[in-house]
């Protein structure tokens, strides 16, 4: 399930006792039940992942100027923190109980969401603001010819390296192939620099080496060949693990990185910004993570710097073919006519810009992409715009099966408990069972 189109992933943020505790934020009613009828005492009932401040109040505050303007209508929003969001709308959505408007990363989740019958068809309802959206903005979210979700934001997943500790190893540029990216992790263990963050306990942020790999190994064609024959025992996506296990050996990642998470106090983003490792691969979210998770709240500023994934010696794919995905909304079975107009409400370039400016993303409204003025948000926006193809993070492209499945088995190859072989098989298993 490959997509050409450009997108972003997660607005990842620590989770807050209010999320953790499922305490619903705006307005909010006794009824624990769908969403409201049109009218008077219409409830929608919200759920998204912007979980910290500063994007958690601006939100908020969106749908109370929304509520505003549409007298009746209050909002019940939950913000979750991205592992408890997909663990509980997975339940709900089993349950025939979809929230009216939820956090969709597209892909395979989103189609079996619409296969179930969970979600709306959004084609004529999006369709009124289309042409205000960058071309590719929908590809995550059209299934079979049909819209299921509106679009927020965009990017795409690579390093951000600390360009003092590479100076201080001797690395003299960003390493452009495996060869010279496994060389480069050398000169940093041989610096007392640790070369890489990583939150081993999410399992996603691991499987994001697995599958660069496997594009620069096979190309993007053996990632939609996969999906199609549910087979992913080839020797490309093993040579995919074998490079990886290359990487592994080093022991490149910071104490401890099996049981860190990701916006935790000692997770991947907070190591980052207190400048205790030289790199981490992330989407273009990072250096808002990593300020807002860093002792100072400031992160590294001019010292951190970007860079695409590297190309593989002899391999298939190119080193202009970008990973990641988008972040958009899509709206419940149940939802009332406002849930639309909301995502309509959200989507004006004014709206647009806040979002932008506050969590640090590249936004789909062509008229909000004046907003993005930090140096490295436009690199990862150039990158994206001279790209050759494009795939969606795997855990989304795939049946949800299959993406928690190269979860878990990737994150055993990070562990040193499995093999590139073990890799490839049980992912198999998974597509074939699924």
């Amino acid at each position: 399930m490959a997509s050409q189109g450009r997108f972003n992933r997660r607005s990842l943020l620590g989770m807050t006792a209010a999320a953790a505790a499922g305490i619903a934020l705006g307005g909010c009613s006794d009824d624990s039940g769908g969403g409201g009828k049109s009218g008077s005492g219409t409830k929608i009932r919200w759920w998204h992942i912007a979980n910290t401040d500063p994007m958690l109040s601006e939100w908020a505050k969106m749908a109370k100027a929304f509520e505003a303007s549409h007298p009746g209508v209050t909002y019940e929003i939950t913000p979750l923190e991205n592992e408890a969001f997909k663990t509980k709308l997975t339940t709900v959505i089993q349950a025939g109980d979809p929230p009216d408007i939820f956090h969709t990363w597209g892909g395979g989740v989103l189609a079996q969401q619409a296969d179930a019958g969970m979600v709306k068809d959004l084609t004529e309802g999006v369709g009124a603001w289309k042409d205000t959206l960058i071309p590719t903005a929908l590809n995550a979210y059209t299934i079979d010819s049909k819209i299921y979700a509106s679009a927020v934001d965009t990017g795409m997943v690579g390093f951000w390296y600390n360009k003092e500790h590479f100076e201080k190893a001797g690395v003299s540029a960003p390493p452009a192939t495996w060869t010279e990216y496994l060389e480069a992790v050398r000169k940093l263990k041989a610096a007392k620099i640790t070369p890489i963050a990583l939150a081993g306990k999410e399992k996603w942020p691991g499987h994001y080496y697995w599958a660069y790999l496997a594009m620069r190994v096979g190309g993007l064609e053996a990632l939609q060949q996969a999906a199609t024959d549910k087979n992913f025992n080839t020797p490309d996506f093993v040579a995919a693990g074998s490079r990886l296990a290359e990487l592994v050996a080093l022991q490149p990642f910071q104490t401890g990185f099996l049981a860190a998470g990701y916006s935790t106090a000692d997770g991947q983003a907070a190591t980052m910004g207190n400048g205790k490792a030289a790199m981490e691969l992330m989407g273009q979210w990072a250096p808002v993570v990593e300020r807002d998770n860093s002792a100072g709240k400031k992160g590294l500023g001019d010292k951190l710097g970007f860079f695409a994934f590297p190309a593989v010696d002899g391999g298939k794919g190119k080193i202009t073919d970008a990973f990641g995905g988008g972040g958009g909304f899509a709206i419940g079975k149940d939802a009332p006519p406002e849930a639309l107009e909301f995502l309509k409400f959200i989507a004006q370039p004014d709206n647009a810009r806040i979002q932008a400016k506050t969590a640090g993303v590249l936004s789909v409204v062509t008229a909000a992409e004046d907003a993005v003025t930090d140096p490295n948000l436009k690199q990862v926006g150039k990158t994206l715009a001279s790209s050759t193809g494009f795939q969606l993070y795997l855990d989304q492209a795939y049946a949800p099966a299959v993406g928690q499945q190269v979860n878990d088995s990737v994150a055993e190859l990070l562990a040193g408990k499995s093999s590139p072989e073990k890799v490839v098989e049980a992912i198999t298993t998974a597509a074939k069972q699924g």
